[in-house]
């Protein structure tokens, strides 16, 4: 069992310090990281929250019943 946990805590050790050295070391590196997050972020939120907010409202939307208003062309 110990074997186990110093396996996992080294390995866990060994990411953060790869972590660390890749985005937290540098500021300009963090704060480029925080931003790019943050725009991520915001494009999965805002469009989660479309697809949930469509998927409640299926059928009651214009787009979705829009053709039984539309006048059909026959020539």
């Amino acid at each position: 069992m110990a074997d186990f946990l110093n396996v996992i805590l080294s390995t866990n050790m060994a990411l953060a310090k790869s972590v660390y050295n890749l985005i937290f070391r540098r500021t300009s590196t963090f704060a480029i990281t925080i931003m790019v997050g943050a725009v991520v972020f915001e494009r999965v939120f805002d469009q989660g929250g479309d697809a949930i907010f469509e998927q409640i409202n299926r059928g009651k939307l214009w787009k979705h019943i829009k053709h039984n208003y539309e006048e059909k062309d026959e020539e």
